[in-house]
Formats: C-alpha cells, structure tokens, sequence
C-alpha cells in the first residue's frame, strides 16, 4: 500500500483482504514474449502472455514492462463489456513507457478467459483481481510498498470503470483509481426509478453471448424482469451487491471520475454518486464529463489517457509536480468546423465539482392539465435514445445542435415556458414537481425537457429521458422527478418544453392501456452551475494566414481575369424535361482513366430507364453525380431545366435508394417512414405518405416491427422511403439485390406503378431478364461511354427468336406441339403469347402457317431477342 499520499494514510489502512493467503494464482500455459517497437525514438515495450488459473478458471492476460531493469508502480488496466485484453492493448503499451508495469487480463467468459460472467461478482471478477495484485506482488519489476502489497493502480472504462471502484472497495492494496464510463449502482442504472431500461439490459446479454454465459442467477434474473417487465426486489438486490456502491464506504483512493455526457446507459447521475461518497471517505476526487459515452460520439480518447496518466504520475508514482486537471471539467460541444466539417470541442472547468444541483435558476411553466394515453401493448413507443448503435445513434446529433426524437400525439403531455431572455446554461439535472391521476394503480411516465427554437424546431439535449413509475396513482399523488443530468445551451429566445410521455422505446412500460392525467405543481428548477467557466478558444491558424492569402488570390484573379463560376440559369425548354444530361466526363483523381466520358442522354416523363453497363462502366459513378454527391469535371446534368450542383433545390423532387436504407428494427414499418420524414424538415403534408405506401404495397406489415419483415418487404420499405414527397424523378441503385423470384417480380410491378402517374424512373441493374421485363428505354454504358440508348425493343431488335402476340392465351398442349414443328429448336408461354426460337432452316412464314394449322390465335409475330443477346453483342462481351 503507498506510504507517500500526506493526510491519507489513516484512511487507506484497511486490515481486510478478500481472498485467503493460502489461494493462488497458477501460470497454466507456458509464457509467450513479444517487444513491440515505436516507429520514434520511445523504448521498446515487452509483452509476456501468460494463462492463470484462478479458482478453477482460466485468466488470459498480458504483462507490459519498458526500459531499464528496476521497480515501478503497476497499473491493472480492465476491458469494456463484450470486449477482451486485446481492446487496451495500445494503452497498456503507452502506459509502460511511460514507466509503469501493466498488466492487463480478459474478464471472465471473455476473450479466451473461461468461466461464467458475473457482472463484477465480489466471488467472482472482483475476487480475481486481488488475485491478480498477489501476482503483481511478486514480480520483480513492481514497487512494493510492503511485501505482498505493489503500488498499484487500476483503470478502466464501463465494465471495467466498475471493477476499478470496485477493487479499491474490496482490496485495501489499490493506491489509486480512474474509472471511465461506468456506473455506480448498476441497480439503478438498468432499473431507473422502478422501471426497467429493457434495450440496454438486452444488449447486455446479448453481447455476453447470451444468458447461458452468464451465472444461473443473473440469467434467471433477467429472464423474469424481462417477461413481467417490472424490476422485483431479489433483482434489485442481485445488482446492487455487485455494485460499487455495495461499498462504497470503503473506496478511500484517490479517484478520477469521467463520465460519458451522450449515454443513456450510465448517465452523469452514476458518476455524481461515486464522487459525493468518495468525497465523504476523504479521499481526492476530480470529475471529467467527456463529450461522448455509450451513445456514441467524441470519447476524446488521447486526452482522457492522458490525464489517467497524469493521475497514476501523480498518485502513484508520488510527482507531486503533476498537474492532474481541474477538480472539475465538462467538454462543451456545438456548432459544426465549416473547413473540415468536425464538432468544435472546448473545455469548460471549476476549482470544485459542482454536483447537479447547483446554482438553481427557476422557470415558469404554461399549460392546463392534459389527459393522455398510455396504448395497449405500449405500442407505438416514443423515441428518444437508441442504445447500441455507437456512433450513428441519436445523441451524437445533439452535438450538432440537432436531434431526432418522437413523441406520439394522444401519447403525451407538453408544459412550456416564455422564450428565454439571455443566455441560460444548463449545467446539472433540472427538477420539478408534477401531479399524476391514472386509470389505473400505477403509471409509467417518461419526463424530457427539450429546447425549442423560435421556428418550433425542438432539440432533445443529449437524447435523454428520466423514467418514473408512480405507485398509488389512482388516487392521484404529486411527484418531484430529477430530470436528466446534461450541460446545454439554451439560446436566447428559445423555449423549454416539458413533455411527459407513456411510453419510450428504450424502456418497458404497462402493457395494459391507461390513461394518464397530469399538471405543473412547481416552476421547472434548472442548474446553471455558474462557477464552471469555458475556456476561450485559441485562434486557428487560418486566422492570420487567411487575409494574406486572400489578397494574394485577390491579385490572381485581378490578373488573369478569372471569374468565379455561378450556377447556370434554368433552361426553360426543358421544364418538362426530367433528366437530360450532356457531355458528362469525371476523372478522380490519381485515376488513370475517365470513370465517366463524354456522356449524353435524355429520360422524358412516364419512362422506365434501365441503366446497364459491366462493372466498372461508370453507372455508379454517373449517379452518383446525377444525384449531386460528386462534381463533373465536364459537360453538365439538368432534372426539369435546373443544373446539378450539391445541395441544389431541384434535389428535393428526385428520391433515391441505394444500397439499401437502415430502418429502426424495433419500430413498424409506418413508424420508420415518420421518422425519417421529420428528419428531413418538410411539413407532414408533403410526404403523400398513404400515396407512396399504397404503390409500395406493404398493406397490413406496415404495423408490424420491421425486424419481422422478409428481405422483400424491407426493399419496398426502402423504396418507399425514397418514393416520400412522390419524387418526379426516382433513382433506384439495384433495388432487387437478395429478392427471391417473386420478391423481383413484386418489385417490378412497384416501379411500373410509380411510373404509370407520370412520373420517371431510373433503375440500375445486373439482372437483365428484370431490366428487358420492367424498363421502357435504356442507357448501356462501357467505359464510361454511352454504347446505345432508346427504347428497349429497339435494343433488342432481331434475332432467331420470334414473339408471336396471341388473341388468347396458349394451352400448354399446343406449346408442346408448337415446339415440336420443323424448323422450331423451342416454345415457350409468355405474357403476351408464344415465344418461338427457330432452327437455322427455319422461317417465319412458315411457322405463321403452323400455327395457324393448329388454331393458335395469332396476332402478331416479330422478331425477339433477349437482351441478353444484345447487351453481350453491344459491349462485345466485356462483361
């Protein structure tokens, strides 16, 4: 235990250990050792794998050392869930150049470690890292402040932030601790204020493995809350004993905090409570709120290591001199870098933690009592948060002062204050007391304060929710609930809505329908927190570079006499016209050849274009120009007149899909559509969504999850998604990739829908049987040239093959002798009649004989070839 922490000693002096003496760790598999080489001039860092056994499982770890012979401190560096040894891998190495001994271990059941998981069971996980601190004990590289007892240290993020709290809680040998992420009273946490946080919990057994991975009870544990949907007391119990707050007297280490500002797994709160108990037991405490967290967004990784690094320089190796950060600090986002289109990042900071409550400012709020309902089955669920998906999740939106959240009508009640006059900060976990009625015993609400723009444009900060079961409801009863903890920007003018809501997709809520009364007893108290100061942003470079630049351009173009391009003038002859693109040519760069060149077509109204080419042709490339994504170098594209350029308004009457669309799996069908089009910003009348979805053809499945849609059913879901706001020109990028027969066939019939009101359709395709059935006209293209275009009989044109149109339809007895005459090779039905393949000796004329011999009903007969046939013949089999 470190002797050198002044006021300190007293308080670390724990005579307790976890584990017998006589328990041990046994190196199972014989050592393997690398040295990894920094491409600088930093010392080599060694590596030893070794397998321990540890009570009956087997630990995989890693031990990392740099430089001269001598002892260090250590550092036990844990993994995230569902993770292994291999995440902290760079860190570890970073960290033994910086002069430490780290050694760094798969939890159990992950990576090649054996055993159950436990969630950080105090007989399980927590107990092996005291095993883990006996071995550290005896290497000769580790500084030990008495025998069995290293310096030590112990980091980690989520999972493992909470094995570091909770070994400093069970092993009075840890010197010092920086959990990241992670969560204080896991109770909490999965079931917040009662209620259950079903995704999250979901995603936790499911990236374990399953519920077979984990311990019998936890298993079980999870199989009843997530069938009853309620939390019971034995489950509480069950997470609260492996939580650190289950010992939470007894972590006296000094401890860096830092917490994820864009999670709805563990929010601020979690961390708030770790530092006020820590704090109480004496030891130091500094709080650090990043900018992202299990939500997604920035996790501001290299500074985060370097401030652990700083702590461990200062705790453990005793360098006093370290200047560890302020006591507090939150990462302050918004606004987007118009040079490289990145989120800005500033620190704010203060000499103390300031808690969530501090500095309270009160705003009134508006609105009558409302009446609304909680819907059978909880369905259609509101949507806040979207826990899982990382960085494409909704809270990293926030930090672009945006956001996408759902709140059904009829499914919630909204209480919202005068604008906002000067800058308000919002700084904490604002409060407010409301009164609560149900039709039945007990109600779920979910309380969210959103920040509303003066055009009605609302932001949900961070995408964050606070669920709140309310029991005795019936009789109706007034509840203060703490909303969720954020640091947001209020701009002046704008205005705060409290919305209470029945349901959130994240969370379980009453499958039996209520209906919900509620009223504002009390003004909304909001933290300001106005001790925590933003840092001023340095000046960028470009600051004093650009008006020197800048006048030196000036004088280019004063003497060359270039002028800057402007968007050409709208062509009115071709108003009418969808599409008309002339000498298109694109070379990327470092290319060696024209992806697209010289390029010249033109698509009219009601037409069903195929565009065909082998690959490397210049289809997606002419696209994805068409579209406005990529710049021509040469020639230009005109939709109804307008020329492209990006962001062009004419943009807004073309629908594109490519590549498929990512639909919220536990969301309808119709869910997912209203989603996507407030995305967009357009008022709800514009998207013709009944319109767009009857040409789709989904009918009843509409209703349904789309994680229970076919393959087929997702593709005309994304097609009707790009078909919202009925598009005069619809793009379509291989929209029958992984349909089955009658999948593609369903498609087609789609398309021709859409086309038959008027409208033009571009489809580009491999499957040429599909183009020759559903297109009017084609495009083929070869590299990057137009090789033929016009309408697809025209194509096709001749060959050995007839089409013979018939009155009636043919019965499969006289296909049969069709096929058999002289001169026929083959016959087959079609659609429109008979499809004849002739012999070389063979001849229309007498074939038309035949057939009128067998009283085939005869209407036509012309040439047929598949365009197949001419698609190889114009390309000259390149494809």
């Amino acid at each position: 235990m470190r002797q050198g922490v002044p006021g300190l000693r007293g308080l670390l002096r724990r005579p307790r250990r976890l584990l017998a003496a006589g328990a041990a760790v046994v190196v199972l598999a014989g050592a393997g050792t690398w040295t990894a080489v920094a491409d600088d001039d930093a010392p080599p860092v060694h590596r030893t794998d070794r397998v321990m056994a540890v009570d009956g499982v087997r630990l995989d770890t890693s031990y990392f050392t740099s430089g001269s012979a001598g002892r260090r401190p250590a550092v036990l560096l844990a993994h995230g869930f569902g993770g292994s040894k291999d995440d902290v891998r760079q860190q570890a190495e970073d960290l033994a150049r910086d002069g430490y001994a780290v050694l760094t271990w798969s939890a159990r059941g992950f990576g090649r470690s054996t055993g159950k998981i436990g969630l950080n069971d105090p007989k399980g996980e927590v107990a092996d890292v005291s095993k883990l601190i006996d071995w550290l004990a005896k290497q000769p590289q580790v500084q030990l402040d008495k025998a069995g007892d290293p310096r030590v240290g112990v980091a980690g993020a989520s999972y493992g932030g909470a094995i570091s709290l909770l070994s400093a809680g069970y092993d009075d040998r840890v010197d010092a601790i920086a959990p990241a992420i992670t969560y204080w009273n896991l109770a909490d946490a999965l079931f917040p204020n009662g209620v259950f946080k079903k995704l999250w919990a979901g995603i936790f057994f499911n990236n374990g493995g399953g519920c077979d991975k984990f311990e019998p009870a936890l298993c079980a544990m999870y199989d009843r809350v997530a069938e009853s949907g309620t939390p019971d007391a034995a489950a509480r119990e069950l997470l609260e004993e492996r939580s650190p707050s289950a010992v939470g007297d007894r972590v006296k280490v000094p401890t860096l905090l830092v917490q994820g500002q864009a999670d709805s797994l563990f929010t601020l709160a979690q961390s708030d409570a770790a530092a006020k108990a820590i704090r109480a037991n004496g030891a130091p405490v500094d709080v650090d709120w990043i900018a992202g967290g299990h939500d997604g967004g920035n996790m501001e990784t290299s500074r985060v290591q370097a401030r652990v690094a700083a702590w461990f320089d200062r705790y453990l190796k005793g360098d006093k001199g370290t200047d560890t950060g302020p006591a507090f600090r939150v990462t302050r986002t918004g606004g987007v870098d118009s040079t490289d289109g990145t989120i800005p990042l500033r620190g704010a900071s203060a000499d103390t933690y300031t808690g969530l409550e501090n500095d309270r400012r009160t705003i009134r709020l508006t609105g009558r009592e409302q009446s609304f309902d909680n819907p059978a089955g909880a369905s259609p669920p509101a949507l806040s948060a979207l826990p899982g998906l990382g960085g494409s999740s909704l809270g990293q939106l926030s930090a672009f002062g945006v956001g996408v959240s759902l709140d059904f009508p009829g499914q919630y009640a909204a209480f919202e204050s005068a604008p906002v006059t000067g800058d308000l900060r919002i700084t904490g976990a604002p409060t407010v007391t409301v009164h609560v009625r149900s039709s039945s015993e007990e109600a779920v609400l979910f309380a969210k304060v959103y920040d509303v723009g003066p055009g009605g444009t609302q932001q949900l900060p961070s995408q964050l929710v606070s669920p709140v079961r309310v029991e005795g409801a019936k009789a109706g009863k007034d509840v203060t609930i703490t909303l969720p903890a954020i640091d947001h920007d209020v701009d002046d003018g704008h205005r705060l809505r409290l919305v209470l809501a029945s349901t959130d997709l994240g969370y379980a809520s009453p499958a039996a329908p209520a209906t919900y009364t509620v009223s504002v007893k009390s003004d909304l108290n909001v933290p300001t927190a106005s001790g925590v100061t933003t840092a001023a942003a340095p000046l960028p470079s470009w600051v004093w570079w650009l008006p020197l630049a800048g006048a030196g351009l000036a004088l280019v173009l004063l003497l060359t006499g270039r002028r800057r391009t402007v968007t050409p003038a709208p062509d009115p002859e071709l108003a009418e016209v969808p599409l008309q693109i002339t000498g298109l040519s694109k070379k990327y760069a470092g290319g060696d050849r024209y992806s697209v060149r010289d390029l010249s077509f033109r698509v009219e109204k009601g037409q069903v274009l195929g565009l065909l080419g082998p690959n490397g042709a210049g289809k997606t490339t002419t696209l994805r120009m068409l579209m406005g994504l990529i710049k021509p170098d040469e020639g230009e594209i005109r939709v109804f007149g307008h020329a492209i350029r990006p962001g062009a308004q004419v943009l807004s009457r073309v629908g594109s899909f490519v590549e498929g669309a990512g639909f919220l799996p536990h969301l309808s069908g119709r869910e997912n559509l209203d989603l996507y089009w407030r995305a967009t910003g357009r008022p709800a009348e514009d998207a013709h969504m009944d319109e767009a979805l009857e040409i789709a053809g989904l009918g009843d499945a509409l209703a349904r999850a789309v994680r229970t849609y076919s393959q087929g059913m997702r593709q005309r879901l994304a097609i009707a998604q790009a078909m919202l706001g009925l598009p005069d020109l619809l793009i379509l990028d291989e929209p029958t990739n992984g349909l089955d027969p009658p999948q593609i066939r369903e498609m087609r019939e789609v398309m021709i829908r859409y086309a038959a009101a008027g409208r033009t359709v571009i489809v580009s395709s491999h499957l040429l049987a599909e183009v020759e059935q559903t297109c009017t006209h084609l495009v083929v293209m070869d590299r990057g040239r137009l090789v033929q275009a016009g309408p697809v009989g025209e194509i096709v044109g001749s060959g050995d093959t007839l089409l013979v149109g018939t009155a009636a339809p043919v019965e499969e007895p006289v296909v049969e002798k069709v096929a058999a005459l002289p001169g026929v090779v083959s016959a087959a039905r079609t659609d429109d009649g008979l499809l004849v393949r002739l012999a070389p000796d063979g001849s229309a004329r007498r074939l038309v004989v035949e057939l009128v011999r067998l009283e085939v009903p005869v209407e036509s007969v012309g040439p047929h070839r598949r365009l197949e046939d001419a698609f190889l013949t114009l390309i000259g089999g390149s494809a």
